[in-house]
């Protein structure tokens, strides 16, 4: 297990963590919160042994192989694919073992390594490898091309891939869906709830952390805060908490201003001294109690849109792409004041082209695009950050847009965004890509777009500044289309969805629920045309052979049949379990089971979370091995 015991660490002069404690327990899954700067990724720097703690202990087993993404990329010769083979070092150690073996002609040593790559699982890392750069959206095609290749974000979906493909006892992932879409964020949930080992995870996504966490570590005014449960159940523990911090705040106020009043009253007087004394020594004793700051460091409102057309914009048998082949063809529909849209569809079939299509940032192929008289379009994408001037500040950035408002106007609304002091004035090249992400919105905010076009708004921005921008969004009074891997932003904020898909546009009947199914079962036929795609010609078959076929497939079918059914009672016995551990995880939520008299309760009910963890981690490993066990058979079959 990981140990901290009264860690303490700094950067510079600023104490990140102090006199904090945490324990995870082999195989727990923890989602680490906190606000941008408060010591997240210090803290996974510790565990690899990047950065030494200034006082206190880290604790966690010597043998454990710990992986994480890396951040940068060089561009490499080497395939995505072998890229990818990399992050399993024990499977490169003896790959390289085993070649210098047939070169030295040694057949035991040989034989040796054999045995170990087997046991490893090792013949079937290629396989594993390219399901994981298929589920992070890489095509077949692409797994051959090099490293360099790629552009930055998609390189760090090969790293991501690379972290994955360790067979680790600790994964720490920082902020993994930042350059993930919808589709692939579903899939990371899927494999992250099955991955055996330890996880730590760094992230803003509510939705995605209420998939996988058991637990959440909140880093809050130096200590580490330990909640019971997912994300949803901290807020609620964590709301019940300040209430009651509030409370306790309050009533020590009036204890406060009653002693005061008694002091100021009978100080002066001789026959009331030594009672007013006392008074002042129990003020003194008095431990303070902070008021329970709940609310977001970060406020802002988008102001009244100017007035336009209506429609605001229509789109009439479009086709648009980047070279001769258009990615979209005869798109067509129009957007109106007050429509909320947010765009949904596999990853490469062209969200980002049609949100800069709308921007004006790609013009037509074919078609018409017709703007009403007074739009003002908000674009919001990520390369935006990058056109920032490193030399200017936020107020010239804002300055820039606006040069009659008076300065402190401007500094008032750029504290809105949580920019403040020196800051505003301070050049935004070492801004960090939240900071960056903020300022681009406080820009977007300030020019009063009627027409708000947002391409992955949430990534860099951490959960306060993500509910600040949700609930702006809400009362936005203009035409807003949203692309994002955010579904609690999608779900609160859009009244609609549209599909982009096989290079059209068109609505979708149906909620993210419905979606996720969608991907499920497109993934599925995919799959299977692959499988049962046939040579041509394979209809002039004589009676004989078309006879013979159809015994084969009844005695696969046969040879199959027991298989599917074990993999169903697998099915009934993890889900039935699931069940049973989320009452107990709600039940352990409950803060009144954690008082004095509820002891026994406790004990019992962590007593069974213990039991049932280690049936559930055994039928999902038996599940994962019987579907690998069945699919080889397919495949062998086929």
């Amino acid at each position: 297990m990981i140990s901290l015991r009264n860690l303490t660490f700094y950067r510079g002069a600023l104490p990140l963590l102090e006199n904090s404690e945490l324990t995870v327990h082999a195989g727990q899954k923890f989602g680490i919160i906190g606000a941008n700067g408060s010591g997240k990724s210090s803290l996974f720097a510790l565990l690899r042994g990047e950065l030494q703690a200034d006082a206190g202990e880290v604790e966690l087993p010597a043998t454990w192989v710990i992986a994480h993404v890396m951040q940068e990329t060089p561009a490499l010769e080497r395939s995505a694919l072998d890229f990818t083979m990399d992050g399993d070092r024990e499977l490169r150690e003896l790959q390289q073992a085993l070649s210098a073996a047939e070169t030295a002609e040694d057949g035991h040593r040989i034989a040796e390594l054999h045995g170990a790559l087997d046991a490893i699982d090792g013949y079937s890392a290629h396989a594993r490898a390219a399901e994981l750069l298929h589920g992070l959206g890489f095509t077949p095609e692409q797994l051959s091309l090099p490293v360099k290749h790629f552009s930055g974000g998609w390189r760090m979906r090969l790293n991501l891939a690379q972290a994955l493909m360790c067979r680790s006892d600790l994964l720490l992932l920082d902020e993994p869906t930042n350059h993930l879409d919808l589709e692939a964020v579903l899939w990371l949930e899927q494999w992250l709830r099955a991955y055996p080992g330890t996880l730590l995870l760094i992230s803003h996504d509510r939705d995605f952390l209420d998939a996988v966490v058991e637990g959440i570590v909140h880093v809050d005014q130096q200590r580490l805060v330990f909640y019971r449960g997912n994300y949803s159940a901290f807020e609620e523990q964590r709301a019940a908490k300040l209430a009651q911090q509030q409370a306790l705040y309050e009533k020590q106020q009036r204890e406060i201003a009653h002693l005061q009043q008694f002091i100021d009253r009978f100080r002066a007087k001789a026959t009331k001294a030594k009672q007013a004394q006392s008074r002042v020594k129990a003020l003194a004793r008095m431990e303070k109690l902070t008021p329970a700051h709940v609310d977001s460091p970060f406020h802002f409102e988008f102001r009244e849109p100017p007035r336009a057309g209506n429609p605001i914009l229509t789109v009439d048998e479009v086709s648009v792409g980047y070279g001769t082949e258009p990615v979209l063809k005869g798109v067509s529909f129009s957007l109106r004041p007050g429509d909320r849209i947010a765009l949904l569809g596999p990853n490469g079939a062209g969200k980002s082209t049609l949100v800069k299509l709308l921007a004006g940032e790609l013009d037509v192929v074919a078609g018409k695009r017709t703007f009403s008289q007074g739009v003002v379009v908000g674009y919001f994408a990520q390369h935006q950050l990058e056109q920032l001037d490193d030399h200017a500040s936020p107020l010239l950035h804002l300055q820039r847009l606006d040069e009659r408002t008076a300065e402190q106007s401007l500094r008032d609304f750029l504290g809105s965004f949580g920019f403040q002091g020196e800051q505003v004035d301070a050049p935004v090249g070492p801004f960090s890509g939240g900071e960056k992400a903020r300022l681009v919105l406080a820009l977007l905010v300030w020019q009063r777009p009627n027409l708000l076009l947002l391409d992955e708004p949430t990534n860099h921005l951490d959960l306060e500044m993500r509910h600040a921008l949700t609930v702006a969004l809400q009362s936005f009074e203009g035409a807003l289309i949203v692309v994002s891997h955010d579904r609690h932003l999608l779900a609160t904020t859009t009244d609609e969805f549209w599909l982009v898909s096989g290079g059209r546009v068109s609505p979708f009947a149906g909620d993210l629920d419905d979606y996720h199914a969608w991907l499920v079962e497109r993934r599925a036929q995919t799959a299977s045309a692959s499988r049962q795609a046939e040579p041509a010609g394979g209809s002039g078959r004589s009676a004989a052979e078309r006879k013979e076929q159809k015994r084969q497939e009844a005695e696969r079918r046969k040879r199959l049949a027991p298989l599917r059914k074990h993999l169903e009672r697998l099915d009934r016995e993890i889900a039935n379990l699931a069940g049973t551990l989320d009452e107990l995880e709600q039940a352990l939520a409950e803060p009144a089971l954690y008082e004095s008299e509820n002891k026994a309760r406790l004990s019992e009910l962590l007593a069974r979370q213990a039991e049932l963890k280690p049936r559930q981690e055994a039928l999902e490993a038996e599940w994962l091995e019987k579907q690998e066990e069945l699919e080889a058979l397919q495949a062998v079959e086929d």
